[in-house]
């Protein structure tokens, strides 16, 4: 080969190449992406064509597989069919004039119907709640499905699994499902599936990357949902991993930082929702679909005052079912709007509604963390804040050297959500999530009460404060909001 000839002819090439790059990024990336997304893609492709256009190619979808996608189609007819407690709910004087077309949106969206008669108790402490998830597994005498991003075995977490090596001892039909990455890159992650697999328990890893095994597609999308349920009569939802609340990780140790979080212990109807997210999950990673063997026995609790929906999102949708939904609530609040996300990374459509919340005499109210578990998304973050404070929001930053992780937010006097989604770009388009939408003064007090709490051991921001903050920080904070959009 005449080295010298290709040499002479590689510029040439390169140069080709980089206008066809370009010219393909033009026609393809804008297409159903975000306006500030595609930009941010362009920007990269157009300085680095070809580190960029590989980049593109690998992070650029957001999508499933097709195989994949028709699973969730084919799971969400199985839920219309399965849905009971329609009968249930309770359209009162109390009901708020918007908030039946919020319900018809969700439906629309996930499939899963409103439905009454359900109780619902606040789990806002680490331990307590972990307890009282174990006491739930050694009740259980059919069957648990245990579903968590991160689920580990440690110091904090071992009678959790001690009670379900009990339950599957004696018989009941144990089955567990965790995101791959999240919890094999953990400390604890590779001696917990050791675990699992000595005790026989049944389990799966969700989302794990094989490329040369399976359809080909983004490889950080993650399974980021959090869910129990036992026999089909009580349920479990929220934040909190199945993880020591140091996550295990030396540097966290070393800075001691504490993770909080908030879990939902669910009874009535609404159960067999959220089982219908474990069984949608199951059946995406096995191909086995779980039906009549987990069908829910029929007993409402004491205390079944509260309509509830389950509002599931992610890439297995067409659309990204939790900014809607978060969307629809924040336009359609009248007096009150209290938000808690550790991740607050908005889109121009999210950032928009809550600055217009608030300037058209909303309350509105932001909880997010003082200190910095995600270096990247932590600075990302505080671009926003100069913005939301100009607008009138009330940001109140969880005292050091806690994360506050829980994700909820109230709407008015009459309307919650609590979900394992962050009010930001990676959970709106990148990860699972599920999301519940509660309707009922008493849980809008009880959440309200957890967050009197959070701001007695939070510190308020104010907009001096913050536009007097060193120039380097302004710099790298918006250098980290420019990464956010590269979706």
């Amino acid at each position: 080969m005449n080295w010298r000839a290709v040499l002479k002819t590689l510029p040439t090439v390169l140069a080709v190449v980089n206008i066809i790059i370009r010219v393909a990024a033009l026609v393809t990336i804008p297409r159903d992406r975000r306006p500030t997304s595609a930009m941010a893609w362009l920007v990269t492709v157009f300085a680095l064509p070809i580190p960029g256009a590989l980049a593109f190619l690998l992070f650029g979808s957001t999508k499933l597989p097709q195989e994949r996608r028709d699973k969730q189609s084919e799971i969400n007819s199985f839920i219309v069919d399965t849905t009971d407690g329609l009968d249930l709910v309770r359209k009162d004087e109390s009901w708020p004039k918007w908030f039946e077309s919020v319900v018809e949106l969700n439906k629309t969206l996930g499939a899963m119907p409103l439905v009454g008669g359900n109780a619902a108790e606040l789990l806002p402490d680490y331990a307590p709640s972990i307890a009282a998830m174990t006491r739930a597994v050694e009740k259980a005498e059919r069957y648990v499905h245990v579903e968590f991003y991160i689920f580990t075995r440690d110091d904090t977490t071992r009678a959790f699994f001690d009670a379900l090596k009990a339950a599957h001892d004696r018989g009941v039909t144990v089955r567990v499902l965790y995101d791959h990455w999240a919890t094999i890159l953990n400390p604890q992650g590779r001696p917990t599936r050791a675990w699992l697999r000595e005790s026989g328990i049944p389990f799966k890893e969700m989302l794990p990357f094989k490329p040369f095994r399976s359809a080909w597609r983004r490889p950080d999308l993650r399974n980021h949902r959090k869910v129990l349920v036992i026999d089909g009569t009580v349920g479990f939802m929220g934040s909190q991993n199945m993880i020591d609340p140091s996550y295990n990780k030396r540097g966290n140790i070393k800075r001691g930082l504490q993770w909080k979080d908030l879990m939902v212990r669910l009874q009535g109807p609404i159960v067999a929702g959220v089982n219908a997210i474990f069984i949608t999950d199951w059946y995406a990673e096995t191909g086995e679909l779980l039906t009549r063997e987990t069908d829910p026995i029929h007993e409402l609790p004491v205390d079944s005052a509260l309509d509830c929906q389950v509002v599931p999102s992610g890439p297995g949708f067409d659309k990204e079912n939790n900014l809607r939904l978060f969307n629809a609530l924040v336009y359609s609040a009248q007096r009150r709007l209290v938000v808690v996300s550790p991740y607050f990374v908005p889109d121009d459509s999210m950032l928009y509604a809550i600055t217009t919340a608030a300037e058209r005499g909303v309350e509105v109210q932001l909880f997010a963390c003082e200190v910095a578990d995600q270096v990247m998304v932590y600075h990302a973050q505080r671009s926003y804040y100069e913005t939301l404070l100009d607008a009138g929001v009330r940001i109140f930053l969880y005292e050091r050297p806690v994360v506050l992780h829980a994700k909820h937010f109230t709407v008015d006097e009459e309307v919650a959500v609590v979900g394992s989604s962050n009010m930001d770009m990676r959970s709106f388009s990148l990860n699972f999530e599920v999301s519940l939408m509660v309707r009922g003064r008493a849980f809008v007090d009880r959440l309200r009460a957890v967050e009197d709490d959070y701001r007695s051991h939070s510190r308020e921001l104010t907009l001096e404060e913050w536009r007097a903050r060193p120039v380097q920080s302004q710099v790298l904070d918006n250098a980290a909001r420019l990464t956010a959009t590269v979706q």
